[in-house]
């Protein structure tokens, strides 16, 4: 059981939600850029409350006056004939009534017809400055440079980190993560200190909004191929797949004959709907990326966990999923890294084989090596871990993450080790 401390929340409609200093501060740097400022991210993950709460009130303090703040809520049922384009631009426009700034914030966008047409109206108007949120990647953040020529600023939303869990956690930073490994970071499971209660929320969020919005905006009519790829990625996070394999999968296991291209389909379904991420495979020595295999990793371990009823716990590969959500949130891209190796036997044969390095991360010029060890409890499991970073020939940072809370330690071979709470919980975790 966990208790909220009250001075890290703010609340709304007698809802408890915690502050998001990094995306708020995000909204705050895109200010009048002149550009549709586009806020993604998988359903109740807290992009409403950011725009319509913590930014509202932010502007307020900076002394926007409220009816310069235009809200609108378009999966409010009383907002309907706001889903006309024609509609919501006349109601927009007869909000708009002096040459003061207004903040237009548009909550799902998505649900308007041509709403590229009603937000590209606003791109010439100086004293318009344009938020909306969505929730679907295809439609949203894969066209962001052509539906917006180049006038739109994505900032992506992801559920709670670690370290915005702990901010409002009352327990030990162990049973924190322990906690944070079992329910994820959705923020309204923090409304909740009994664990069938958090369990049974994320059951219905997974079921009744994520997969039923799936199946409705894609017409789907095998519900239950849908069913079985989302059970096999849920309980294989960080391993290696393809369309094939899953499919060969489904085929041998659940008896589901499937061709690879309508798996890859409702993968990329899965995707675009922020519940999971594909991250490819690349050659750190020949530079270049394998088109297949790849790896999946949940937005939030909760969902992942309820979809499988609980009834997996894997500690290893929870870490590992924490730490590639963590580097998302701090804006990194996030590689699977390659390393080939070359072996000769006592008769000097030799034989190729491949070093898997758990996450490659780019951002501008900034490079890291990460390694993702649960535990590393003898001589022969760090030479493990270290295998690979050792024949990476570059001088970027290699860093072995462990899941203890250990002392930050740098070995001979220049390759850094750090426990997962100084790396979750200090944003400058990957220089110490």
């Amino acid at each position: 059981m966990h208790y909220l401390k009250a001075s890290h929340l703010t609340r709304n409609s007698n809802k408890m939600i915690v502050n998001r200093p990094i995306y708020l501060q995000k909204l705050i740097e895109s200010r009048h850029n002149h550009m549709i400022k586009i806020i993604t991210g998988v359903r109740r993950c807290g992009k409403s409350y950011l725009l319509f709460i913590l930014y509202a009130e932010w502007l307020k303090s900076q002394g926007v006056h409220p009816s310069h703040i235009i809200r609108i809520d378009l999966e409010d049922r009383r907002n309907s004939s706001l889903r006309n384009p024609d509609r919501l631009l006349e109601y927009i426009d007869g909000k708009m009534v002096d040459d003061a700034m207004y903040y237009i914030m548009v909550d799902e966008i998505q649900h308007v017809a041509e709403f590229e047409d009603v937000l590209n109206s606003y791109l010439k108007i100086m004293n318009a400055d344009v938020y909306v949120t969505g929730s679907n990647a295809r439609f949203l953040s894969k066209d962001v440079i052509t539906t917006f020529r180049g006038r739109g600023d994505e900032i992506r939303v992801f559920p709670l980190c670690f370290k915005e869990f702990m901010s409002v956690y009352l327990g030990t930073k162990e049973r924190g993560l322990d906690e944070y490994m079992t329910f994820g970071g959705m923020p309204q499971i923090m409304e909740y200190s009994n664990e069938s209660k958090k369990s049974e929320y994320l059951k219905s969020l997974f079921a009744n909004t994520y997969i039923r919005d799936i199946k409705e905006r894609y017409g789907l009519r095998n519900d239950a191929l849908m069913d079985c790829i989302l059970d096999v990625i849920s309980s294989s996070i960080g391993s290696l797949t393809n369309p094939t394999k899953l499919a060969n999968t489904l085929q041998s296991v659940r008896h589901e004959n499937v061709s690879n291209k309508t798996v890859s389909t409702y993968l990329e379904y899965i995707c675009d709907a922020f519940l999971a991420e594909r991250v490819f495979r690349y050659d750190v020595k020949g530079r270049e990326y394998f088109d297949t295999p790849y790896k999946y990793y949940f937005v939030d371990l909760g969902l992942r966990n309820a979809r499988l009823n609980f009834r997996q716990s894997e500690p290893t590969h929870a870490m590992e999923n924490v730490i590639y959500n963590e580097l998302r949130v701090r804006g990194y891209n996030v590689d699977v890294g390659v390393v080939p190796v070359v072996r000769r036997d006592s008769e000097g044969r030799q034989s190729r084989s491949q070093l898997e390095i758990d996450f490659v991360c780019n951002l501008g010029s900034k490079r890291y090596y990460i390694q993702s060890a649960y535990r590393m409890v003898d001589e022969a499991k760090i030479e493990q871990e270290e295998a690979s970073l050792r024949r990476v020939d570059d001088s970027f940072k290699k860093i072995i993450i462990v899941g203890a809370d250990i002392l930050v330690r740098r070995s001979d071979a220049g390759i850094t080790t750090m426990g997962i709470y100084d790396f979750l919980l200090n944003p400058d975790s990957l220089d110490l």
